[in-house]
């Protein structure tokens, strides 16, 4: 029989990598945890870890486990905070991951709106990329990612439910007023990570060339000094531009490559209503135009 407790500290091991951090995170003895571990391999009948030198490691079937139990005590705090919550929505937590250019426009309205009509819930916010929100998603540690997709993208299933909020649309990023894609097929390209980057590839190919991407940076406010240095050209996102906008940079918006914003949640519904209320907040927070002037110098 598998015993929650059991599972909480395989899951803290296998975060850790050592029964000493796990021993530490848990507030647990170092042989506790040992005997924890061998309690759940005795149930189990297999052996889930193996020693490797001072250290330990995950065998194939403790990391199918270690997996499974990240699940299961992620939801089993979820459920705990739903409780909290469904009281009137008087106490209680909600926990949100999104990425930095809707954590700086969309989330702090939701936010405010949130504190006002209840001001007994506390919202818990993570800076996450969209790929690693819908995994701590899946896994319980949020209840709510607010993540991006792009047009032609495909949605995920996998027990994700997607709610659209507003779309972004992508700028070019560059030092001349009413500019264009086309302009700089032979110029040096900043791109962001490699993620971000097959996002700046499909731009470009759309206009029939492939990127020299000569610079990479990540941070928005950096990423338009250099393009007012004159190092290169970017592509950024609207809200990250309605965040921070330099004044000696032009934007001009690219037709046909939006970027869709979701909230998400995942599993059976219905939302607990500290989710919901959440939600709802995100959504009139996300309202209103995404236009961003060009302000830079002429």
């Amino acid at each position: 029989m598998l015993n929650l407790v059991h599972l909480k500290v395989l899951a803290a091991v296998a975060r850790h990598g050592s029964v000493t951090e796990a021993a530490r995170e848990l507030h647990y003895s170092q042989p506790s945890v040992s005997h924890h571990l061998s309690r759940l391999e005795a149930a189990t009948g297999v052996k889930l870890v193996q020693r490797v030198g001072r250290g330990i490691r995950l065998t194939p079937e403790g990391e199918l486990l270690a997996n499974r139990a990240t699940e299961i005590v992620g939801r089993v705090d979820a459920a705990a905070n739903e409780l909290s919550a469904q009281v009137g929505l008087r106490t209680g937590r909600v926990r949100l991951a999104a990425n930095a250019s809707v954590l700086s426009t969309i989330v702090p309205k939701a936010a405010a709106m949130l504190t006002e009509a209840h001001p007994g819930l506390t919202l818990s916010v993570i800076d996450r990329h969209p790929v690693e929100a819908l995994q701590m998603l899946r896994h319980g540690e949020i209840d709510v990612a607010l993540v991006f997709r792009y047009a032609h993208a495909p949605l995920e299933d996998e027990g994700f439910r997607m709610v659209h909020v507003a779309d972004d649309p992508i700028y070019l990023v560059s030092r001349s007023p009413d500019d264009s894609v086309a302009n700089h097929r032979n110029s040096a390209w900043i791109g962001g990570c490699e993620r971000c980057q097959g996002e700046l590839t499909a731009v470009c190919r759309h206009h029939g060339f492939a990127p020299r991407i000569e610079s990479v940076c990540d941070d928005m406010v950096v990423v338009q000094a250099l393009v007012a240095a004159g190092i290169g050209v970017t592509t950024l996102p609207g809200l990250a531009l309605r965040a921070h906008r330099l004044p000696d940079v032009h934007t001009t918006e690219i037709p046909d490559f939006p970027r869709r914003i979701y909230t998400v949640t995942y599993g059976d519904p219905p939302d607990p209503p500290a989710t919901k209320a959440l939600i709802q907040a995100i959504q009139l927070g996300g309202q209103g135009g995404q236009d961003v002037p060009d302000v830079g110098s002429q």
